[in-house]
């Protein structure tokens, strides 16, 4: 007997139990559905978060002080500056201050800075101009808003050469930023950005927070990064009280958490294909016992024990197989079903669709085996006389 009429005695012998044939194949499809969504959601949330990181800038080097007790000014940030391969710094103070116009009253992040804050952080104007150094030099009380800031203060009207009150101070509206989105969770269009002299004013504080800067070249970012530590550690003199970080540490910190996570959910979902696994012996064995007597005519009347085991194996591999390609369909739906409903970000794997259904052929080989083993051992004999 040749493969092809095998597979024809497998397809015949499904047909002939449809429903126990799909009850069969019910844990395979879950499995391989299960896998595909749970990394579909995680990888969707890796590429999420690297988008987010990445909109920050890819040359980009945060520069935070994070002791409370150290004294970091406008000066100690300058020296940064020299250090080769850095093209712009920006220092700044950060608070929360309320700002209203008319009627019209929100909370708004204040960040405090120079004029190179624009091109550090790559941000573009919508209307006006930003903060001059002049600004910066005479304390002025002028501000730019960002979008949804301008929008709440001002609604549709142009804020440009209007005037707002920050915390009861009265400042003139210079310029609005274009939308910039919101990215890991904070909004960077609710914001008013104030010269940085002003800026300490109003935080009440003359040390700077963070300081932000653009390297030349992206690919020097970490050596870049290796010198400012080197700086820092010469101003602040404790390595705990300052922290360097670029774009990149955050993709690859973030990659490899979602990593993780993508690999417990899709393993966890997997035990579902092993389950579907178990199934499908413990009907394979019910099928050897029901089939005994027709096992022994076709030994009696010449067939060996290979071509038995062959039956009752590929069998089994036909309703894995079955099992894995609904279970791919069913995963790419109902994935989409779950984008759709949450609007959360995925991204299809290609390789893990294939190595679902390949997981799901090799489930229906190693637990196939023993089934199909038990059948190709049958006596003919005492099977013609079973029962």
């Amino acid at each position: 007997m040749n493969g092809l009429q095998t597979l024809k005695m497998a397809l015949k012998s499904i047909k002939a139990n449809k429903i126990r044939s799909f009850l069969t194949m019910l844990g395979i499809i879950i499995g391989v559905s299960s896998v595909i969504v749970m990394v579909a959601i995680g990888q969707g949330s890796t590429k999420e978060v690297q988008d987010q990181i990445g909109s920050l800038g890819t040359s980009l080097i945060t520069v935070t002080v994070t002791g409370s007790d150290v004294t970091f000014k406008e000066k100690d940030a300058e020296q940064i500056q020299g250090v080769n391969g850095i093209k712009a710094i920006a220092p700044t103070v950060s608070g929360r201050v309320t700002v209203k116009n008319g009627r019209n009253n929100t909370q708004l992040s204040m960040i405090g800075t120079t004029s190179s804050y624009l091109d550090v952080r790559d941000l573009h104007l919508q209307s006006g101009r930003f903060i001059a150094d002049l600004d910066n030099d005479n304390h002025s009380k002028i501000a730019v808003l960002g979008s949804d800031a301008a929008q709440t203060l001002f609604g549709l009207g142009n804020p440009v050469g209007e005037y707002v009150k920050v915390n009861g101070t009265s400042y003139k509206v210079v310029g609005v930023l274009e939308s910039v989105g919101s990215s890991l969770g904070t909004s960077g269009d609710s914001m008013i950005i104030v010269p940085l002299s002003t800026g300490q004013r109003l935080a009440s504080t003359s040390n700077i927070g963070t300081t932000y800067v653009k390297v030349e070249n992206e690919d020097m970012i970490n050596f870049v990064s290796s010198l400012i530590e080197r700086t820092m550690y010469t101003i602040v003199g404790d390595s705990d009280s300052y922290n360097v970080s670029s774009p990149k540490d955050l993709m690859e910190t973030a990659s490899s958490v979602n990593k993780t996570m993508t690999l417990l959910l899709g393993g966890s979902a997997a035990i579902s294909l092993i389950v579907g696994g178990i199934g499908i012996m413990n009907i394979m064995l019910v099928s050897v016992s029901e089939r005994t007597k027709e096992i022994g005519i076709r030994k009696a009347i010449g067939a060996k024990r290979k071509n038995i085991l062959l039956q009752f194996l590929i069998e089994a591999v036909v309703l894995s197989s079955f099992g894995g390609i609904i279970g791919v369909g069913i995963g790419v739906i109902s994935a989409q079903i779950f984008t759709i409903a949450t609007g959360t970000t995925i991204a299809y794997s290609i390789p893990v669709m294939l190595l679902s259904f390949a997981f799901s052929l090799l489930v229906g080989v190693v637990f196939g085996v023993f089934p199909a083993n038990k059948a190709s051992k049958l006596d003919p004999i005492q099977a013609l006389r079973y029962e």
